[in-house]
């Protein structure tokens, strides 16, 4: 049974991850401060260094339940399909979906690795999703469907494609269409490792 104590730590860590979401959206990092972040919170200064090591920690945290949310909005779409291409599709469309929110444009792929630095936002973000493009990878080459090419490198291959699409897409002036074009993109390059399908 939880104690009052712990609920109380929860309740704090939760207020702390609430406040940092809300704000990481509407500002820059840089120009964002920690007293800034505890006062809309209602806090101290102390619960934030206690529960996350200041600004940067919980910075990392609320990035990091955003990638959580989006490997799990992927995972959902891609088993929705049997067929190795459907199901790989599914992922690229559910995976532009999340990156052409605003949340997630702006915390995750314009302040991240501002905020994290390269090395650091790479880690987090393979962390969630490199394990779903690898997957996808082997599915589609077990199908026989595809030119045969090292699993591990054509997941590396489309996980860098889908990195630099998703920061272009954040920078777009136009998301929407930034999405869009990303997206179809991102099916002629798998359709063209196709062995018959053609390029649709």
């Amino acid at each position: 049974m939880e104690s009052l104590r712990d609920k109380h730590i929860e309740d704090t860590r939760r207020t702390l991850l609430d406040t940092g979401a809300r704000l990481f959206a509407e500002r820059e990092y840089t120009e964002l401060s920690a007293e800034e972040l505890v006062r809309a919170a209602g806090l101290t200064r102390g619960a934030l260094y206690h529960h996350f090591d200041g600004k940067k920690g919980l910075f990392e945290a609320v990035l990091d339940e955003l990638e959580e949310r989006a490997a799990h909005r992927i995972r959902s779409a891609i088993d929705a399909h049997s067929d190795p291409f459907d199901r790989v599709e599914a992922g690229l469309e559910a995976f532009l979906d999340v990156c052409a929110e605003p949340e997630y444009r702006h915390i995750v792929l314009l302040q991240g690795p501002i905020a994290l630095g390269w090395r650091r936002w790479r880690e987090v973000d393979q962390r969630h999703l490199g394990s779903l493009v690898v997957e996808g990878a082997r599915r589609v080459l077990e199908s026989g469907e595809v030119q045969p090419h090292p699993p591990e490198l054509l997941a590396s291959a489309f996980y860098g494609a889908l990195t630099e699409m998703s920061l272009t897409i954040a920078e777009a002036e136009d998301t929407a269409t930034g999405r869009t074009q990303a997206a179809a993109l991102a099916r002629a390059l798998l359709r063209g490792l196709a062995v018959d399908r053609p390029i649709t």
